[in-house]
């Protein structure tokens, strides 16, 4: 799904809150990477059972959730007593929205909801990666916006970034709420709602934005970064600002006692493998990204490798479809998963760069992002010169790897 079908999508509802009434088309546990699990969960649960209905408990409580959700953010097991009210929100809050932005479509059944897809192509999209999701939370938070009529009051706030302009923007979207919704009748505790709801809006805006939103109730003090946005997410900038260059990553995070949500990664990286994978099997017959070998690309390989940059082991831009030869001999020498080759590592970045230059300008469907093929590199080369491209230069990209390979 590109961005201008995301926007045709939306284009298409009208979320007015006068009109709604509905308080709930953003929530707490609404987080980029909330959202794009959730998403992933609805779709297996779909795929798994064929069933196209559900609801919130189905989600919660099929196979694929309860192996992953405990592991990866860190939360009670799913079937404990204590579970309840947490997962209730972890699930029910990001499907409510999925239904308001009308993913989902929403009817009653006894004392909570019935669900059923009628957007899978946006589900698909939120689901492959949180930077999609983030994508799709900027347009969805935006239109909401225009069409209740807040628009003024938040490009205010945007342009001056000032304590006083924060707090009038708090005021009016908080008395917005409360007259149109039905947090009004909740006293004090509607007023904590809100504060939660606005936080969810002013900072994925400001991060769109690279403004300063809300942290702890007032004005941040900075601009308002990713991992900021995110319900569990470790923040790698900080992690490694004063890693020493002959240090690798993995003996500093043991060498600082940090602790890497390790089985969050795994998730994302087996997911983002099996994303290429079907991917390229649909579009290019299930043939190798290299040359040189006529058998069928059944390894999903990493470029820069998963236990050294954790950070982008989940990245498409860092994956690449090979043979098992390939994989196993070329890339790693002898086999040794432990060992990367250079030079077949120079030679993966290199035509992975045509590839995804291949996709982003010629194929219906576009899965790759250039700003996250330099993140890749940048990580992988720990060398900020690649975050100063411009955009869409390819040939600057081949450039600044071959630099990196220099003897």
């Amino acid at each position: 799904m590109t961005e201008r079908e995301l926007i045709y999508f939306l284009n298409d509802h009208n979320f007015d809150i006068r009109v709604s009434h509905n308080a709930r088309w953003i929530d707490q546990k609404c987080t980029p990477d909330v959202l794009c699990i959730v998403a992933d969960c609805i779709l297996n649960y779909i795929d798994t059972c064929g069933d196209i209905e559900f609801t919130s408990k189905d989600i919660w409580f099929s196979d694929y959730a309860i192996q992953n959700i405990h592991d990866i953010f860190r939360k009670v097991q799913v079937d404990s007593s204590s579970a309840s009210n947490e997962y209730d929100k972890f699930f029910g809050q990001p499907i409510k929205l999925f239904a308001c932005a009308g993913i989902l479509h929403e009817e009653k059944l006894g004392r909570g909801n019935k669900y059923r897809l009628i957007g899978r192509s946006v589900l698909e999209h939120i689901s492959i990666r949180e930077r999609n999701a983030l994508q799709f939370l900027i347009k969805y938070i935006g239109k909401v916006i225009c069409d209740s009529g807040l628009t003024v009051a938040f490009n205010e706030f945007f342009e001056t970034q000032t304590s006083q302009a924060y707090n009038n923007l708090k005021s009016t979207f908080y008395n917005f709420t409360v007259t149109h919704t039905a947090i009004g009748s909740k006293g004090s505790d509607g007023k904590l709602e809100c504060g939660r709801i606005f936080t969810k809006i002013v900072n994925v805006l400001a991060f769109s934005l690279n403004k300063r939103g809300t942290e702890k109730g007032r004005i941040s003090q900075h601009p308002i970064t990713y991992d900021m946005l995110m319900y569990n997410r470790d923040n790698f900038r900080d992690i490694y600002a004063e890693k020493p260059k002959a240090v690798s990553r993995k003996d500093y995070i043991a060498q600082q006692h940090y602790t890497i949500n390790e089985a969050y990664y795994r998730y994302m990286s087996a997911r983002a493998k099996r994303r290429l994978k079907q991917y390229n099997d649909n579009y290019r017959n299930g043939m190798s990204e290299m040359s040189g070998d006529i058998e069928h690309a059944t390894h999903i390989h990493h470029i820069f490798p998963a236990g050294e940059f954790v950070e982008i082991s989940y990245y498409l831009e860092n994956l690449i479809a090979l043979t098992p030869n390939q994989h196993l001999n070329n890339a790693h020498p002898d086999g040794r998963t432990t060992a990367i080759d250079r030079d077949y590592q120079h030679d993966c970045l290199i035509v992975k760069g045509d590839i995804i230059r291949e996709n982003i300008e010629q194929a219906e469907e576009v899965i790759y992002s250039f700003s996250d093929f330099l993140h890749v590199l940048f990580v992988g080369f720990n060398e900020n010169s690649f975050l100063e491209i411009e955009p869409n230069d390819y040939d600057g990209v081949k450039a600044k790897i071959e630099l990196e390979y220099v003897a």
